[in-house]
């Protein structure tokens, strides 16, 4: 257990840390809900049609351009999303729901019919397909792609009637629908593909309530409704434009003034600086994706070989002081599953959290880390990085470890931590998607499945056979005692140390838009809801 002194000394910090902007303590779950599940509902009574401006921090950026397929970023995924539909969508509880398929049937564990909705339309007027939705699911499983690794053990996909579409699976795989409910497995036009008269990286043409008009990278965007959308003709926002906006106060003054009726904000402090803003509305979305310590364990020679000196630095890590003081209590703990999401693994019943600090000091004292300066080292692009570390930084302290916090570039960053072998740092900050179903991120624990962590998380054939086990679980029941082990079992390497939960920080003009916003996300979707936005009615002209 930890001692009080610990969570005192922290407590010094927090002004520091958070500039005393936001109240320590409200927390992410103590919201006020709109309703169960949701932190705000538009309000049906309004019938405007018009334009909505939101302005957003950054734009995609994807090695392939505009191609769904490939893209690896929330970003990416919730903009591509206005254009192109998947199969099978999420709701405000993450059960999947039904999208560009109208149903499903599960014969067998290991089979999946789906029905898709041929009155969809492409928004060139081109009718959906069946083969469109077995190329697009076969393009995806080839693609080698990061979210071809989430799709599972696919073994055929063949449309079996005109509007029929069956996929089998290898083995059992409890997250295949999840997989199919964000971009990445979106339906495309695998017609006009095939013919070269559309190019994926350049343009979008998809089944979804919107169309592009106009792209400027990293400046702006703007979409018009798709007449031709099956979703139904009152798209209360006919008009979109997203502006690049990289300044968090640029964008509270767009708010503030009713230059924009959407914001998104990375600091928590928004919900603080905008609460006396007029008719702005601040919401603190819980996202699945969380922060996570990186504890480099293949340096030769390195103390942090010693999985001992590893667990005892994961003790000494105060998720819940993480929570309070950095994110004045507006995030929530978590450990390898998210803890949002149904079916995740408790936190307080992690190893680390059980274990004794006084322990944690002696096996410290006793090793080479107790004379030794450990580098933690952390990306500028996201400044709350800089204020876990100093946290981190004296946390571990309180154990005898000593650490220097270094700060780089993303690039020169990557480089570190991704790119060399062994990885070139001792202790490093970053943050994982957690996505909505909670055996999908495990997957990152596994350096043979995961790739991009090879240079400092070592092989575990037990905590593989766990991972592998909590994606072929379907009983519930089941599933979530293979889970809990999962957790306990990375826990203990200590290698990937998961940390708090990554805030969403929502603000909205009340007096121009009414909308939907469902209290917890999986999959970084800001516009998850848009198409049930809505809008005060225009005055007529000289009314």
């Amino acid at each position: 257990a930890r001692v009080a002194s610990g969570a005192a000394l922290a407590l010094g910090l927090a002004c520091a840390l958070s500039s005393c902007a936001a109240p320590a303590g409200t927390g992410a779950g103590e919201q006020q809900e709109a309703a169960p599940g949701f932190l705000a509902v538009a309000d049906d009574a309004l019938d405007g049609q018009g334009a909505l401006t939101v302005q957003l921090d950054y734009d995609t950026s994807e090695a392939d351009g505009l191609d769904p397929a490939t893209a690896q970023t929330a970003r990416s995924w919730s903009i591509m999303g206005l254009v192109y539909e998947t199969l099978v969508t999420t709701d405000e509880n993450f059960e999947i729901q039904p999208e560009l398929a109208t149903s499903w049937e599960q014969p067998d564990d290991t089979t999946y019919v789906f029905t898709i909705d041929t009155t969809a339309t492409f928004s060139n007027g081109r009718a959906l397909t069946a083969d469109d939705v077995v190329g697009s699911l076969q393009r995806q499983i080839d693609s080698a792609s990061v979210w071809s690794g989430q799709m599972g053990p696919v073994e055929s996909i063949e449309a079996t009637g005109d509007d029929q579409v069956t996929v089998r699976l290898s083995s059992p795989y409890a997250p295949f629908l999840a997989a199919l409910a964000n971009t990445p497995a979106a339906i495309l036009p695998m017609q006009e593909i095939a013919d070269g008269s559309v190019d994926l990286t350049t343009t979008m043409l998809g089944t979804g309530p919107y169309v592009v008009d106009a792209h400027r990278q990293d400046e702006s965007w703007t979409f018009s409704a798709n007449p031709g959308w099956r979703g139904g003709d009152d798209l209360a926002v006919q008009t979109l434009e997203l502006q690049i906006v990289d300044q968090e106060t640029t964008r509270q003054a767009a708010l503030r003034e009713g230059s924009a009726g959407l914001a998104n904000f990375g600091s928590i402090d928004a919900l603080t600086q905008l609460a006396d803003a007029g008719d702005v509305q601040v919401v603190n979305q819980t996202q699945s994706d969380f922060y996570y310590l990186n504890v480099n364990s293949q340096i030769e020679g390195s103390p942090l070989q010693d999985q001992d000196v590893r667990f005892a630095i994961n003790t000494a890590i105060d998720r819940q002081a993480i929570a309070d003081i950095v994110f004045a209590g507006e995030s929530a703990p978590t450990g390898v599953t998210p803890s949002n999401l149904p079916g995740a693994c408790a936190v307080d019943a992690l190893p680390s959290e059980q274990a004794d600090l006084d322990e944690a000091r002696d096996v410290i004292a006793a090793s080479d880390a107790a004379g030794t300066t450990l580098d933690l080292i952390v990306y500028t692009s996201e400044p709350v990085m800089g204020q876990i570390a100093q946290l981190v930084q004296q946390q571990l302290a309180e154990i005898g470890v000593t650490v220097n916090i270094e700060q780089f570039d993303t690039a020169t960053y990557n480089a570190r931590v991704f790119t060399a072998q062994p990885g070139d740092f001792d202790l490093s900050l970053g943050w994982f998607a957690g996505y909505v179903d909670p055996s999908m991120v495990t997957k990152w624990w596994n350096p043979e499945q995961a790739g991009f962590n090879v240079g400092f998380t070592g092989v575990h054939e037990d905590l593989n056979e766990l991972i592998a086990a909590g994606a072929e679980a379907t009983d519930s029941a089941e599933r979530e005692t293979v889970l809990a082990d999962l957790c306990a079992s990375a826990d203990e390497y200590s290698e990937i140390v998961p940390l708090v939960h990554r805030p969403s920080i929502i603000g909205y003009d009340s007096a121009a838009l009414s909308p939907t916003i469902q209290s917890n996300e999986g999959y970084g979707d800001i516009f998850r809801d848009i198409a049930s936005y809505r809008l005060p009615a225009t005055p007529a002209s000289g009314e």
